[in-house]
């Protein structure tokens, strides 16, 4: 957590949240539950909305989510040291990545063969925050979430070579291992942002969509920057739960506010 104090005696606690930390890292949420019950109000983030229409939409466009357009292969847009590591992976793992969508074939790298999205705790900060505000009464903000008719059709729009970043930083992590994971977790609980930042891991999922998305990605850090620029005018306490990426990463939310002049104090967020 890092606290921001203003001139005008407000205080705005930032809590930079990793979702899925595994439970070989486990975190002690006390400290967050007893920030959370003194404050005025809280801001954690919001699911985007999605409709049964979307839903049907992505049925009937399905295709264009998951695989490469007009019977064009990997090696259409790849060069030949992308394709070899490609390769290498589908016979590792005796998959057939050779048709797929490169973002799908990220996730399924991330999720599948890293296992990225197993062992994890229930509970993410958004969840104890969300839980505790509820539970004491407090106001609960949240930034203006995103239709899911506008996020399918912006990922349905997207050329193949926009995720080739997204591939490289997958299969960049799965090569790693699955030690990237626990040593994300662990780095987060004992306040190493910057390892959090360079592990491979985080970069992959901070390349892949929607992050990297010139559109939807600026637009989420547009409505957190926003948000907690608009708390440090109100009086009183505002907890609030962000990407830690939203955070940390250069001229992230905790540059903005240092280069404005707030006090912040917190653990270091950049290599000195």
């Amino acid at each position: 957590m890092w606290t921001v104090d203003t001139e005008s005696g407000s205080t705005v606690i930032l809590v930079g949240e990793i979702r899925r930390v595994p439970k070989a890292t486990p975190w002690q949420p006390d400290r967050l539950k007893e920030a959370t019950g003194e404050a005025d109000r809280v801001i954690v983030g919001a699911r985007p909305k999605f409709s049964p229409g979307d839903f049907f939409r992505l049925i009937f466009r399905g295709g264009r989510f998951t695989k490469l357009p007009d019977k064009t292969v990997a090696g259409d847009y790849l060069d030949e040291g992308q394709r070899a590591r490609l390769a290498a992976l589908e016979e590792e793992y005796d998959k057939d990545y050779d048709r797929g969508s490169f973002l799908i074939t990220s996730f399924n790298l991330l999720a599948r063969q890293l296992d990225f999205d197993d062992d994890t705790l229930s509970d993410d900060a958004t969840d104890v925050v969300r839980k505790a505000a509820k539970k004491a009464d407090i106001p609960i903000t949240r930034p203006e979430r995103f239709r899911g008719e506008d996020l399918l059709d912006d990922l349905a729009d997207a050329p193949p070579e926009s995720h080739i970043p997204c591939l490289e930083a997958a299969m960049t992590a799965t090569e790693a291992g699955e030690s990237i994971i626990e040593a994300r977790g662990r780095d987060w609980t004992k306040f190493n942002v910057p390892g959090v930042m360079e592990n491979p891991l985080e970069i992959a999922l901070g390349t892949c969509w929607p992050w990297a998305d010139p559109e939807v990605g600026e637009d989420i850090r547009a409505q957190w920057t926003g948000m907690i620029s608009a708390a440090t005018e109100q009086s009183g306490v505002t907890v609030a739960v962000v990407p830690l990426r939203v955070l940390a990463e250069p001229d992230g939310v905790l540059d903005r506010l240092d280069g404005q002049g707030f006090t912040i104090s917190g653990p270091e967020w950049r290599d000195s």
